[in-house]
């Protein structure tokens, strides 16, 4: 099934410029198999996406569809085909 991920600008270095890409995964696929489908398509972009422990980053907001993972199933977010992931970084300053 395919799934679309939405690309920060800051991380497009890895997609070549691309804002929208589209991932494989099998039926019931997670947020956490997506990921690592756009990782092994755009290889260094999950890293920059999970940390060392393979959580999301701290300051990445993710969204399946209009729901912040964070609230939802974390990694295990179920993603259904057709889903719309968005890779946020969070943006701070004053």
């Amino acid at each position: 099934m395919s799934v679309a991920v939405r690309v920060p600008t800051i991380l497009r270095t890895y997609t070549k410029g691309e804002s929208d890409v589209t991932v494989e995964v099998p039926d019931g696929a997670t947020l956490a198999d997506v990921l690592g489908a756009l990782d092994a398509a755009y290889p260094g972009i999950g890293a920059r996406v999970l940390d060392d422990t393979g959580q999301i980053r701290r300051f990445v907001n993710v969204y399946v569809n209009e729901d912040d993972v964070r609230f939802a199933s974390g990694l295990q977010t179920p993603t259904p085909s057709g889903a719309k992931i968005s890779v946020i970084p969070a943006v701070a300053g004053g």
